[in-house]
């Protein structure tokens, strides 16, 4: 009985060399259990610091885009909210405001105020959720412990609202699909008040303690000129001391009337990312109360009348956890979309890796890595490079496509 030869399978050179003593090249995933998601970093090391990076994307692609065009404005709501689950309101939000550009709708009052409670109710979950992984990794625990307990709070509210704890499901084309009762609002505020001193003293641990501080304060740098080269979004950016909002920039939803700060800081280390997504969650307390003490007041529907959406294109933007996030949309006058785009924060957030990681400990590479809080699933895209003789093919590395690109 003879053996079946096995097939050789192509893999995709990265784009470090292999290389001798005194340097070595250790890969980090793309199953790790500092990674939640599959995510591929070769590192080329000396003893313990980093010389050189290269990142691999590509294990979760789920076709989310191909498959929206050919599904309903309507059924794409529910396809777009599963990009991403802990951003899934800002997802339905960027889509359903491309979709309103695109049919002319303008929002009720009541539903604008809606939506933006949800939104900043879902960034001070992410933010919360955020900091407990970012504590996990630098070995406290207890901070850890203390920040997912008072994360619950929120996600008790949002069940509250919409019924689920994640996927809310509470946006629809035209509006929101929930209303809030006025006897739910005092419930609420109530939990925002314990969140707003939660968020007073995970901030203060931040800032007092020496062991938080040492991990963080330093590590991991972007600069800002690079910052702005390679366009980062979100925390971020603000981190490296560039002042980008788009609630602020482009308004939507109710943004336009509602004071808030934009929270930035100058040295765009760990420790900066820190204390920007910790005073992002003070300002998302003061919105959503601003929120609640509209809707005592406003009244109307909730959902405007959807009409057929007439032939043409939109960009619609939102500012979601992790940052700007983009859609883009092409109607040729059926109830379906002839093109859907999304452009994701982690997207462009992902390539400031290459730039933070050279000259760190190998031991900081996880707090890195999360630090820019990356979210794979909604990141990951298939990208081909045919040539001009559309024969011949070639999958390129991601320092490949940034060279061709400049």
């Amino acid at each position: 009985m003879t053996r079946k030869k096995k097939t050789e399978k192509k893999t995709i050179p990265m784009q470090i060399d292999e290389v001798t003593a005194p340097e070595y090249v250790i890969p980090l995933g793309p199953f790790h259990p500092a990674l939640l998601e599959g995510e591929y970093f070769k590192l080329k090391v000396e003893g313990e610091k980093v010389l050189e990076v290269d990142l691999k994307l590509g294990y979760n692609y789920r076709g989310i885009m191909k498959l929206a065009e050919s599904r309903s404005y309507h059924q794409n709501m529910y396809l777009f909210e599963r990009v991403c689950g802990i951003c899934s309101a800002a997802h339905t939000t960027a889509y359903s405001t491309t979709v309103e550009m695109l049919g002319g709708i303008e929002l009720p009052d009541r539903a604008r105020y809606i939506r933006t409670l949800i939104a900043e109710l879902e960034r001070i979950h992410s933010h919360l959720l955020w900091a407990g992984v970012g504590m996990e990794l630098i070995g406290f625990k207890t901070l850890f412990m203390l920040i997912w307990r008072d994360r619950e709070h929120v996600l008790d509210v949002l069940e509250a609202i919409s019924g689920n704890r994640q996927h809310y499901a509470m946006n629809t084309i035209g509006g929101v699909r929930k209303d809030i009762e006025k006897e739910a609002i005092p419930k609420i505020e109530e939990k925002l008040k314990v969140l707003h001193k939660a968020t007073e003293t995970a901030t203060k641990a931040v800032l007092e303690d020496g062991g938080i501080r040492a991990r963080t304060k330093g590590i991991g740098t972007l600069d800002k000129e690079i910052a702005k080269q390679i366009s980062v979004v979100g925390p971020v950016a603000r981190a490296a001391g560039i002042k980008i909002d788009v609630r602020k920039d482009d308004p939507y939803a109710a943004y336009d009337e509602i004071p808030f700060d934009v929270i930035t800081a100058n040295d765009g280390d760990i420790f900066s990312m820190a204390l920007v997504r910790l005073g992002e969650l003070v300002e998302s307390v003061k919105i959503s109360q601003y929120c609640l003490d509209k809707l005592k007041t406003t009244g109307g529907p909730i959902q405007a009348e959807v009409k057929e959406i007439p032939p043409g294109e939109a960009v619609g933007r939102v500012e979601a956890p992790r940052g700007e996030l983009m859609y883009y949309l092409v109607s040729n006058g059926t109830n379906t979309p002839e093109r859907a785009r999304v452009r994701t924060p982690s997207y462009l957030n992902d390539y400031a890796l290459l730039f933070m990681l050279p000259g760190e400990s190998l031991a900081d590479v996880p707090i890195t890595v999360a630090s820019i809080d990356p979210c794979m699933a909604c990141t990951d895209r298939i990208c081909t490079v045919v040539n001009q003789d559309m024969r011949t093919q070639k999958t390129s590395t991601i320092q490949e496509l940034f060279k061709n690109s400049r």
